[in-house]
């Protein structure tokens, strides 16, 4: 029998890991957290998740028909993008929002930059920050309610009361707060009800290997030193605004994330270290937005410097 060598063009590692086997494991592991969201605010968690969603699916089709590209729109990314987007707004923002973040997520976070796999930063990320920026007082005065915990000592977020208290402008005993943002917290985001659900749907993106434990570890821990190191409450600075949410589901996305071991350590430090600082020294209370997308950017960079050396090269001096 002879033997033949087979030529054929890359990819020349096989893995079961499809782009849509990626998405759906992640859409499952927040399915807990729209559930309880729909429990918790009704029709207005239910249209803002669906119009986002819509927004980006529609947006991709369109762009990748004017591109004459393949329609990839089954593979699960621009809907994944659409209900992740919807997480990270107040329930009652107005019907238009998620229309106008779902189009300018896609359009500008992802199809400007070639499409999937070449978008620099997070899409739903940038969908949200162009919002932020856009209308500010619609994306800071649409919560539902505040926790009633807080709400009996100040109108503040969690983590505006913690500056106010750090500054020393209110006097407070902030850890009534912690159950409730643990267990269920009606006034944040969509995407921060329940700390627990997040965490148990990041649990299990790590045990099926769908996002590497090394960014959320080194993000969170992070976090924690610093809070420590500066005498600040630990535990509402991992509990409260949108941390968790961005720990598992924001800072794994593959595509803007390093793809070397260390780098993704490097990775987590750096972007705990971006939000502690404009939590600590800006007149910010929240930063993960802000954190994520500015350490997207060193993505390439942090990979250069921690690409493992090549087995038999001497390290050149």
């Amino acid at each position: 029998m002879s033997l033949k060598p087979i030529v054929s063009v890359p990819p020349h590692i096989k893995s079961e890991k499809t782009i849509g086997k990626l998405m759906g494991w992640t859409i499952s592991a927040l399915l807990p957290i729209v559930i309880l969201d729909i429990y918790l605010f009704g029709g207005y968690a239910f249209r803002t998740i669906c119009l986002s969603i819509i927004a980006t699916v529609i947006t991709e089709i369109i762009v990748l028909k004017y591109r004459h590209m393949p329609i990839t729109v089954i593979d699960g990314s621009a809907i994944l993008t659409g209900l992740v987007l919807a997480l990270t707004l107040p329930p009652k923002v107005p019907y238009w929002i998620p229309l106008v973040g779902g189009f300018l997520a896609i359009f500008f976070g992802k199809q400007l930059f070639g499409g999937l796999g070449y978008n620099i930063f997070n899409p739903a990320l940038v969908g949200r920050a162009m919002l932020f920026v856009s209308w500010p007082e619609i994306m800071a005065n649409s919560w539902f309610a505040s926790l009633k915990e807080l709400d009996a000592i100040t109108t503040a977020t969690p983590l505006a009361a913690l500056s106010q208290v750090r500054a020393g402008t209110l006097v407070a005993d902030l850890s009534v707060v912690y159950k409730p943002l643990f267990f269920l917290n009606r006034g944040g985001c969509l995407g921060e009800v329940s700390a627990l659900l997040i965490i148990l749907g990041g649990v299990i993106l790590i045990a099926k290997k769908v996002i590497d434990w090394r960014i959320p570890v080194s993000f969170i821990g992070t976090v924690m030193f610093i809070s420590f190191i500066a005498k600040t409450n630990i535990l509402l600075n991992v509990l409260g605004g949108g941390l968790l949410l961005g720990a598992f589901f924001l800072l794994t996305d593959p595509v803007t994330s390093p793809v070397t071991r260390k780098g993704r350590v490097v990775y987590g430090i750096g972007c705990g270290l971006v939000i502690m600082l404009i939590r600590l020294y800006s007149g910010y209370s929240e930063g993960i937005m802000f954190a994520i997308l500015f350490m997207n950017a060193f993505v390439s960079l942090i990979d250069k410097f921690t690409r493992p050396r090549k087995y038999g090269l001497v390290k050149t001096k």
